[in-house]
């Protein structure tokens, strides 16, 4: 055992029954961090059986795409035809993957669910995320590519191009999920990203209502949006974008009055809470206790990258609602995220932290 894992060893055995952030609050640690320690343990066998993690807070289940994305950033407006100079860099990333690494930094309790292929791409996602979410029930495929996202940004920081190999969420079958429900029984919300194929998400939703847990759908892009599942009233959150909205209800958003349209027709097909954001132009949310409003959005005046602020933004707003903040303050919580990873060159802020988001927020007021 190491330092760390020497400390946590003898204080649970003093305290059976310390809890995972009074040790946080020992090594000067997040609680997360904590949690994948005590998983380490388990696994080399200094601590026997799992009850005193199931007896831990709820988790925060999210499940879809752990990617590596590469990026190579344009130093001068592209010419197509021919080679053109970029600087480049390789991160982690995949929309479950990022929500749950915001969450994790955020000190929630975040575990990934999802599946990979046996190769370097999933060990360099591994190394990256293991201190923000626990990443025991990952399922790793022989002859499955982990999957990657390589985006071209131009020099403003927009998006040129993206290119997405996904095919190994095709793995990511009902069949799968069905090995951890236990996992799904306990937790304090799911998240799925429409990697998913149609059927694990129509099961997730169905697991969802049977275990009384918030279920959050998190689109990828417009093209997948026909993989929701049919019945859409088993749906805590759906966070979409106006393209992806468009495309699902068959409607064009052109002016203020049809993206409050869209709102209005995403809860009447029985979801709960809905936010379709729009660019520039900020957020419309809405539920049936508190109406629909719009939220400006903050402008950047300088934008880095814009990869990963939407999974910044869906962080925040499942971060601030299960905190219990209305549904302005949810949205305000996702703008503001949102708005400083764009100021980031990281796909996951390196600064985030609640009281950070709390500093955040209360500027912004």
């Amino acid at each position: 055992m190491n330092e760390k894992e020497e400390i946590i060893f003898r204080s649970i055995q003093k305290n059976p029954y310390i809890s995972q952030q009074e040790l946080a609050e020992i090594l000067n640690l997040s609680r997360p961090t904590v949690a994948n320690l005590i998983s380490g343990l388990i696994r080399k066998g200094q601590i026997l059986g799992k009850a005193y993690i199931l007896n831990e807070a709820k988790q925060i289940i999210c499940i879809g795409g752990a990617n590596v994305d590469r990026k190579f950033y344009l130093k001068e407006d592209v010419q197509l035809g021919t080679s053109n100079p970029v600087c480049s860099t390789q991160s982690a990333g995949g929309v479950a993957r990022n929500v749950a690494e915001n969450l994790g930094r955020l000190g929630k309790d975040a575990v990934l669910l999802t599946v990979s292929g046996l190769d370097a791409d999933w060990d360099a996602i591994r190394q990256a995320s293991g201190a923000y979410m626990n990443l025991d029930y990952v399922t790793a495929f022989s002859g499955v590519a982990t999957g990657s996202y390589t985006a071209v940004l131009e020099p403003n920081g927009n998006l040129h191009v993206a290119l997405a190999d996904m095919e190994a969420y095709d793995h990511l079958t009902p069949a799968v999920i069905a090995k951890n429900d236990a996992l799904l029984s306990n937790a304090s919300a799911i998240v799925a990203d429409l990697n998913c194929p149609k059927e694990t998400l129509s099961y997730l939703a169905n697991a969802a209502e049977i275990n009384q847990a918030p279920l959050i759908l998190v689109p990828v892009s417009s093209p997948k949006m026909q993989r929701l599942p049919g019945d859409l009233s088993q749906v805590t959150w759906l966070i979409c974008n106006r393209d992806e909205s468009e495309t699902y209800l068959g409607m064009a958003i052109e002016t203020e009055a049809d993206w409050k349209q869209a709102v209005e027709k995403w809860l009447a097909l029985g979801i709960q809470n809905v936010v379709v954001t729009n660019g520039k132009l900020g957020a419309m949310a809405g539920n049936n206790a508190e109406g629909i409003l719009h939220e400006p959005a903050i402008i950047v005046d300088e934008i880095r990258d814009v990869t990963g602020a939407g999974d910044a933004f869906c962080s925040a707003v499942i971060y601030a609602w299960l905190s219990g903040s209305p549904l302005r303050e949810t949205i305000q919580a996702g703008s503001i995220n949102a708005a400083k990873t764009l100021m980031s060159e990281y796909t996951v802020r390196q600064d985030l932290s609640a009281s950070q988001l709390e500093k955040d927020l209360e500027e912004l007021k």
